[in-house]
């Protein structure tokens, strides 16, 4: 599917050259404009869901499948991957021998769901396994030498999920017992000592699956595991029941929302939906999900709460939630989750307030936007990370520093690739280690190299395009008028997604409009009712917008006409549907 092209020497749309948040907006190119066109005669489709169709590069013979995923149609052949099968073979092996498992662990939500569905699966043949998630602070990502000996000593064999690509002497460590890595992360030149590393992101794999997150490197284990159970007359659990876990990772973890994805977390939020699973059931009633599950609950909802653990809590609590399947202990678990997360959110505001302050202060134009501070919690410095990327459109790094060593976490943005920016920089002796993938990474620096460090990551993202980006730009998928704005046009642009990293919501502007309501809501969000004029109008909401221009402005209308863009939602209240604007920018309409 081809990006949209570059729309950067387009007019401007609505001739907004600065909005009320000094962005500039743009619309579909006139290429995208035909394209969407022809879908809509071609396929009966509305005009909006076409427009999105079309930025996804849809052709109208393709638009069925893209609308309707199939999993059976999507899904790859495991044994694709390199390893893969061998992997699979051993994992029955150990089942078969009642052999002794470990499943070591990330402690974020794809590390958890990765654990989870393992353990699941084993318990299905009444085969039990030991989990080990390493301490965020105490231990840091990743196998260490010592607990895989441990590990070792006790069990036949360790399953390493979401981690143990670059875990050279880690694994080198466990003499006793035969190692599987099934992950996802950037891999090195050379692979670690294990029986087999199954990573879509290997050096020699062909790059074709590496939109894979670990969840679903697993899953695909899993379904390699249960054909060759089919060949030998044997069965395994049903795997469709795994793929709420699938979901979750998918979307928790950033991973880019194409291809088998999509279908992953379509198929995945029908399973949630169901609530079978005791521990998100529990987690969905902790937060009052009131509705039924959608792309933003994993990403914001769950995802958050299931991290929660491993950034201040006890980081083995998310794959054990995930994985129970006793309704009293999910809830106990889940309790605790909610608890960490209030307390998270807390440190993280401490958190975020210094290191804007440092990242503005520094400049948010550069190639990259950075802080680093002593004692900031290494639990937060990736949400912390993620705001700054949001706040200025640049990659960002943000690095907590305890006894002269920095852990830092970064976000990237689309199209520039910090992972393999982070692993350059480990190679060259700036950092202690480091790693990820293209939108995500980690590092280990010593205090006095971060100056240095940060100085050469900047000009290797500038090498990339970073320092080029258009922060400024507000891309708009074309306008509507509030009264085509119903529940039955936004249920459509609903199946066009899921939306999410690789695949960017639509976002539409209403023209020349009256603000007819205004009213603060909170300490700084705005609630508003616009119209056109034609006697349709249309509810909005924007989050944080006293923490700039735009609710002083739009409060404070005086009369004076806008052009509004944001997203549309389906607002439930007591049981009736109604749409609603997520509002992230205005203009004044000249």
């Amino acid at each position: 599917m081809n990006s949209h092209p570059n729309m950067l020497h387009q007019p401007a749309f609505l001739d907004v050259e600065s909005s009320l948040s000094g962005r500039r907006w743009v619309g579909p190119s006139i290429e995208l404009d035909r394209a969407a066109e022809a879908l809509t005669q071609a396929t009966r489709l509305p005009r909006p869901v076409a427009q999105v169709l079309a930025r996804r590069g849809i052709a109208a013979d393709e638009a069925d499948g893209f609308l309707n995923p199939a999993l059976r149609d999507l899904l790859p052949d495991p044994r694709s991957l390199r390893d893969m099968e061998k992997a699979a073979t051993r994992l029955i092996q150990a089942v078969q021998r009642k052999e002794r498992i470990a499943v070591f662990a990330d402690y974020d939500v794809d590390g958890g769901t990765s654990a989870a569905q393992l353990i699941v699966w084993l318990r299905h043949f009444g085969r039990p396994a030991t989990l080990y998630v390493p301490d965020r602070i105490d231990e840091g990502y990743g196998p260490n030498a010592p607990a895989m000996a441990d590990l070792a000593a006790a069990h036949d064999l360790i399953i390493c999920v979401d981690c143990g690509t670059l875990s050279h002497d880690a694994l080198a460590a466990a003499t006793a017992a035969e190692v599987i890595v099934l992950d996802h992360h950037l891999g090195g030149e050379t692979l670690p000592p294990a029986l087999a590393v199954v990573n879509p992101n290997r050096q020699d794999e062909s790059g074709d699956l590496a939109h894979l997150c670990a969840a679903a490197v697993v899953f695909l284990c899993l379904v390699e595991a249960n054909r060759q159970l089919r060949v030998s007359g044997q069965s395994g659990p049903d795997l469709m029941r795994f793929l709420d876990l699938v979901a979750l990772a998918t979307v928790a973890d950033v991973a880019p929302l194409i291809g088998v994805n999509r279908a992953f977390v379509r198929q995945g939020l029908k399973v949630m939906a169901r609530r079978d699973r005791p521990g998100l059931v529990a987690l969905g009633d902790c937060a009052r999900m009131d509705t039924a599950p959608a792309a933003y609950h994993l990403g914001y909802v769950l995802g958050p709460r299931v991290n929660a653990g491993g950034r201040v809590g006890q980081a083995d609590l998310g794959a054990r939630l995930l994985s129970t399947d006793n309704p009293h202990e999910a809830q106990a678990l889940a309790e605790r989750l909610e608890g960490f997360n209030t307390e998270r959110r807390e440190i993280e505001a401490a958190v975020r307030a210094a290191a804007m302050t440092q990242a503005e202060e520094r400049g948010l134009d550069a190639p990259l936007v950075w802080a680093a501070g002593n004692g900031w919690h290494p639990g937060v410095v990736g949400i912390v990370a993620s705001r700054l990327k949001e706040t200025a459109g640049r990659p960002a790094i943000v690095i907590g520093v305890e006894d002269g060593i920095g852990k830092g976490s970064g976000r990237s943005v689309s199209g520039i690739d910090l992972g393999s920016a982070i692993q350059r920089l480990a190679s060259e002796g700036l950092l202690i280690k480091g790693g990820g993938h293209k939108m995500a990474a980690g590092l280990t620096v010593a205090e006095d190299q971060i100056d240095a460090a940060m100085a050469r990551l900047s000009e290797l993202l500038a090498r990339q395009g970073a320092g080029a980006l258009g922060p400024a730009d507000l891309r708009l998928d074309g306008m509507l008028m509030p009264g085509a704005a119903n529940v039955d046009l936004v249920e459509m642009l609903e199946n066009a997604g899921p939306y999410g990293a690789g695949a960017s919501g639509p976002r539409f502007a209403f023209g020349d409009c009256a603000i007819l309501f205004a009213k603060r809501v909170g300490e700084s969000h705005l609630k508003i009712t616009f119209g056109d004029g034609l006697g349709a109008r249309l509810d909005a909401i924007a989050f944080s917008a006293f923490d700039g221009p735009l609710g002083p402005a739009l409060l404070d209308h005086g009369g004076k006409r806008f052009h509004l863009a944001g997203r549309l939602d389906i607002n439930t209240w007591q049981g009736r549907q109604s749409v609603q604007l997520r509002l992230e920018d205005a203009a004044l309409a000249t």
